[in-house]
């Protein structure tokens, strides 16, 4: 009997132990965290959501042509890797060159995102100012449906002073690319977008038609385990560090 209970402690112990690893993938370099249940970021390093004609419904945030949103106001701290992460769902696979996500410089021309058919049709890739960042993933995805969530995310890693980009979707690689030098991302001086690719002040170029379920943004490139981890765990949240620092979030539902 004693046995058997060892058995069972033993199987409960492991079954476990792979949900607090996908609950808490980086959560100390979490620097931005959105899950549109409001206008508020989870961190407290931005500030709310202003949205420039998109909308927020049932946990979702709506974009589309003209109608986007962004978040100022931040305070964290300086950001050289980064890890931008969407699950998005789209609702036209039409080439509009907008974004899922975008970290971006207020004051100058230099931004990285989750950027929607720019270059290829269908296809997700890593948009930068001037293609300073930009290449196309060499296993990337062709969408071929609207209204099917998937996880997005792209990686920057600092490979000796270049950046090494990797972009992941539902948790699959699509490949990596070296490109561009390190650029750095401040508090004060940083803003992220969705819809519009980037903008300078409240115009930009760039649309994107989708619903957008959550969003996260990582001061650190984090590793296809990682990548992998936060897809199997599908919405699983992580503590919020700035307004519920004793607290688990409540898990997403649609």
């Amino acid at each position: 009997m004693r046995i058997k209970m060892y058995c069972l402690c033993a199987v409960i112990l492991m079954l476990g132990m792979p949900m607090l690893v996908l609950a808490q993938v980086q959560e100390d370099n979490l620097v931005g965290w959105w899950r549109f249940d409001s206008a508020e970021e989870e961190t407290g390093n931005f500030g709310d959501v202003v949205l420039h004609g998109a909308t927020i419904e049932d946990g979702q945030l709506v974009v589309s042509t003209d109608k986007w949103a962004h978040s100022l106001e931040y305070t964290g701290p300086d950001i050289t890797e980064l890890t931008l992460v969407s699950w998005v769902s789209l609702d036209s696979l039409a080439r509009t060159s907008g974004s899922a996500l975008t970290l971006d410089e207020v004051s100058t021309d230099q931004f990285c995102g989750i950027v929607w058919a720019e270059r290829v049709e269908r296809q997700w890739m890593p948009g930068s100012s001037h293609f300073r960042r930009t290449a196309d993933f060499p296993n990337v995805h062709t969408e071929s449906e609207t209204g099917v969530l998937h996880m997005v995310a792209i990686t920057y890693r600092n490979d000796n002073n270049q950046y090494e980009i990797t972009g992941y979707r539902n948790g699959d690689s699509m490949g990596s690319f070296r490109r561009g030098d390190l650029r750095t991302w401040e508090a004060g001086d940083s803003e992220a977008i969705w819809g519009r690719r980037h903008v300078n002040g409240l115009s930009g170029p760039g649309n994107l038609s989708a619903h957008i379920e959550e969003s996260r943004l990582y001061n650190v490139a984090l590793s296809a385990d990682e990548v992998m981890s936060l897809h199997e765990g599908g919405l699983t949240p992580v503590e919020p560090k700035g307004k519920l620092a004793t607290q688990w979030g409540s898990l997403k539902s649609k």
